[in-house]
């Protein structure tokens, strides 16, 4: 840990040395992760792509077609996983019929000019973590109170659903969401009703018969400049107690690494990580090392991964997972498989990780079945192979640049 991290008081214990423990903290109610909001150029494309790519459907529409003249977004879900994507319209359409410039929005936080400039600054990634609360509003005045910034008061949708947000780190919001007399909502009422009003059913012709089995948002990371202030910032909002934590020494390499803590929720079911990059590196290579691609670890990795977890995956399993170019890891409690997607837009701003947590399985007081949140990890003694592997490509690309450009 670098001076200034020691200096503030700030020191963290690392994979080893932290004890987890509940202590109920939350400031309000949480439910769960409600969906995950992209800011894009165009709406339909980057949907679509996402769709076929994650085996998903598209399940919901905000258009021209269902009367938004402001924006275009669509909500591809798969079991409980929604993401919406959204992109602007002119605002010469709103203007031609006499409109306010949020006067049909579905979303009435967004903004024409601030979904340019973000997309401008970051090209396709995040801008919203929504979680589902049991009321908005109170989470919106309780988090502003204990120092969270606000993005958007409540706003009241309906008489049927409140929507309210608050800076969470850099350009991205986390957006709360709550329902009022929704009780007798399913899907076959609709979106408008289940989902956010204003949304709209997508046609037949949306509706590829696609599932890989993506059921669940597991955990959202966010990349931070310092990480001291950004976790201080969140855990005095929020409530959340610290989950698990690693640092550049557990999950990295001599040239790179990162500081890690999970955030969670009371029960857990809502895991916000944030990372800083290796205080000791440089600058420039800060922002370098980030998510430019993500090969399949050498092969002396799955020799030794029979060592690690013959006792779980039998020789076929590790043979699959080597073909595949899965990674492996656990913990004290169960085994968690991992791999992780190459850069999903233009720019090295984000990527995708699709994990399977095997084990932990426990039964609730009804004698139902379920896994243990963060069932085997969160891939530690995978991060080394990640980072050699993003090292070596990030010396061909030097290595290219010293050679020049070529020449015809």
């Amino acid at each position: 840990m670098d001076e200034e991290h020691q200096s503030s008081g700030f020191k963290l214990l690392g994979f080893s040395k932290f004890v987890r423990t509940t202590p109920m903290s939350d400031l309000f109610k949480v439910k769960g992760f409600h969906h995950v909001e992209f800011w894009c150029t165009d709406a339909t494309n980057v949907a679509c792509r996402f769709l076929l790519g994650l085996g998903t459907q598209m399940v919901a529409k905000s258009d021209l077609s269902t009367g938004n003249m402001i924006h275009a977004s669509y909500l591809i879900s798969s079991g409980h996983l929604n993401f919406l994507f959204t992109a602007p319209y002119s605002p010469s359409i709103a203007q031609a019929e006499n409109l306010s410039p949020t006067a049909t929005a579905s979303i009435p936080t967004f903004d024409h000019a601030a979904c340019r400039a973000f997309s401008s600054s970051h090209g396709l990634t995040v801008r919203a973590i929504a979680i589902e609360v049991q009321d908005a509003e109170i989470a919106f005045s309780t988090s502003v109170a204990h120092g969270a910034k606000p993005s958007s008061p409540p706003n009241f949708l309906d008489n049927r659903v409140v929507l309210a947000e608050v800076h969470l780190y850099g350009d991205v919001i986390l957006r709360f969401i709550s329902y009022k007399n929704c009780d007798d909502c399913s899907h076959d009422d609709g979106p408008g009703c289940w989902f956010l009003p204003g949304f709209e059913k997508m046609g037949e012709g949306f509706s590829y018969s696609l599932d890989y089995g993506i059921r669940r948002l597991d955990h959202a990371v966010g990349h931070v400049p310092e990480l001291h202030p950004a976790l201080s910032y969140v855990k005095a909002f929020t409530g959340f107690h610290e989950f698990a934590e690693f640092t550049a020494e557990n999950v990295g390499t001599s040239e790179s690494g990162l500081n890690s803590v999970v955030l969670a929720n009371n029960d857990e079911m809502v895991l916000l990580a944030m990372s800083e990059p290796n205080p000791e590196r440089n600058e420039e290579e800060n922002g370098n090392w980030r998510f430019r691609v993500i090969p399949s670890p050498p092969p002396t990795y799955y020799k030794n991964l029979k060592k690690r977890a013959g006792d779980v995956l039998s020789d076929e399993q590790i043979k699959e997972c080597e073909e595949l170019g899965i990674l492996v890891d656990r913990d004290d409690q169960g085994t968690l498989l991992q791999i992780f997607s190459k850069p999903v837009g233009d720019r090295p701003t984000f990527f995708l990780e699709i994990i399977q947590r095997v084990g932990c399985m426990l039964k609730d007081e009804q004698g139902k079945l379920y896994q243990k949140v963060g069932c085997g990890g969160f891939g530690k003694g995978n991060f080394s192979e990640l980072f050699k592997s993003v090292e070596e490509y990030e010396k061909t690309l030097e290595s290219k640049r010293i050679a020049g450009p070529a020449t015809v």
